[in-house]
C-alpha cells in the first residue's frame, strides 16, 4: 500500500529533563532512525520537530507555535502529505519494526475502516503508533480546531475518539518508548541480550554503511568457523572480509547481491574444508605437522 509518514519528533521530554529525546542512541543509532527505518518505504516522510540530521531523507515541519503539543504536531505534518493513508509514529520507538508498519496498513485498509491503530499489552491505545485514512484524519482536526478555536494543547484522544479505529495486536515491544533514563537503559540492555545481538549489530552495520542486502548470518558463521579452524584464527575476518570484496564486484556485474554473497561464502567455505582436509591428511600419513 502506498503511504505517507508523519513522525512526530517534537515535545519537551521533561521525564528525561529535557533533554533531546530523538536524537538518543540505542544500538548506536539514534531513536529516530530506528523509526525512520521501519517505514523506509513510505512515499514521503514528515517529521515534525527541529531540523537534525537523519538517516535518510524526510521533509521537515513544525507546529505552530511551537510546543503546541501533539494535535497540532500531527496537523502540521499531515499538512505536507498527499497519500491516502498516512502512517504516524512518535520518535522515540526504539523496536518498532516494518511487520508492524505493514499490520497497521493492512488494517487501515480495512472496509468501513478510517483507520487502525495498536493496542498494547496492557490494554491501551496507542494513537503515536497507527495508521490513518487522510480524509477522516483532516475532517476531524478541522472539526476540533473549529470548536476549539486552535489545536493548542488537546489531546490525541480527543482526536481519535470520533474515528472509526480497528485495534490491533503485535509484538510486546513494538510499542515500547523511551520516556524515561530507565526505559532507555532497558532499551540498550535490551539490544545486547544473546539473542537479539547479532541480529541488532547486523542492522545497525548495515545502517551506518548505506547497504541494503539480506545477510544470511549463520553461513557467514559457519564460513568464519571454518576458516578459523582449518586455517587459523586470523583467516576468519580476513575470509569475511574477502567474501563481501568479491560479493561487491559481482554486484557491480549485475549480480543480485544476496545471491552474490550467498556463492562466494559457498566458494570459500569449501576451500577451507580442502584446507583443513589436507592438513589432517598430512597429519595422519606422518609427512609433516598440520597447518593449524
Amino acid at each position: 500500500m502506498t503511504y505517507d509518514a508523519i513522525v512526530l519528533a517534537g515535545g519537551a521530554a521533561q521525564r528525561l529533563g529535557g533533554a533531546d529525546k530523538p536524537g538518543l542512541s540505542v544500538g548506536g543509532r539514534a531513536l529516530i532512525d530506528r523509526v525512520l527505518d521501519a517505514c523506509a518505504d513510505a512515499e514521503r516522510t514528515v517529521v515534525v520537530g527541529g531540523r537534525r540530521a537523519t538517516a535518510r531523507p524526510v521533509a521537515w515541519a513544525r507546529e505552530e507555535p511551537p510546543g503546541a503539543g501533539p494535535v497540532a504536531a500531527l496537523d502540521a505534518g499531515l499538512r505536507r502529505t498527499t497519500a491516502e493513508v498516512v502512517l504516524v509514529l512518535s520518535a522515540d520507538l526504539p523496536f518498532l519494526d516494518a511487520a508492524t508498519v505493514r499490520a497497521l496498513l493492512a488494517a487501515a485498509a480495512g472496509a468501513d475502516q478510517e483507520g487502525a491503530l495498536l493496542r498494547d499489552a496492557d490494554g491501551r491505545d496507542q494513537p503515536l503508533v497507527a495508521a490513518y485514512r487522510a480524509e477522516p484524519l483532516r475532517r476531524e482536526l478541522a472539526l476540533l480546531a473549529t470548536e476549539h478555536g486552535n489545536l493548542t494543547g488537546l489531546p490525541l484522544r480527543a482526536l481519535v475518539a470520533e474515528l472509526a479505529l480497528t485495534r490491533i495486536g503485535a509484538d510486546p515491544l513494538a510499542s515500547f518508548d523511551c520516556d524515561t533514563w530507565q526505559d532507555l537503559a532497558a532499551a540498550r540492555a535490551r539490544i545486547r541480550d544473546h539473542g537479539n545481538v547479532l541480529d541488532e549489530w547486523m542492522t545497525a552495520v548495515k545502517n551506518e554503511l548505506g547497504i541494503d542486502v539480506p545477510v544470511d548470518t549463520k553461513a557467514l558463521l559457519d564460513l568464519a568457523r571454518d576458516a578459523a579452524h582449518g586455517v587459523a584464527r586470523p583467516a576468519a575476518p580476513l575470509t569475511t572480509f574477502l567474501v563481501g570484496y568479491a560479493a561487491a564486484r559481482a554486484e557491480a556485474s549485475g549480480a543480485d547481491p544476496a545471491e552474490a554473497v550467498a556463492r562466494a561464502s559457498r566458494q570459500a567455505a569449501a576451500l577451507a574444508l580442502r584446507w583443513a582436509a589436507e592438513a589432517e591428511s598430512q597429519d595422519g600419513d606422518g609427512s609433516g605437522n598440520g597447518t593449524r
